[in-house]
């Protein structure tokens, strides 16, 4: 079941009070171990997460993967 728009911007707020300045190279290394994993839905969701982020002010830089 896809998560809704108010938890995944949950996730984000938590994720940057959790890991501050961090956060971008946070959500980029889960999307990578996700991709090595070949879990496109996680890494769909790690990609909204990090658009959420952007929106917050936290630069969450490229969210695109290819395979």
């Amino acid at each position: 079941m896809p998560l809704r728009d108010i938890e995944l911007w949950s996730a984000a707020s938590m994720v940057l009070a959790t890991h501050g300045e961090r956060a971008p190279l946070f959500v980029a290394e889960r999307i990578g171990a996700l991709a090595l994993a070949g879990d496109a839905e996680g890494i769909a969701v790690w990609q909204a997460i990090a658009r959420r982020l952007s929106e917050l002010g936290a630069d969450a830089g490229p969210v695109a993967v290819t395979h």
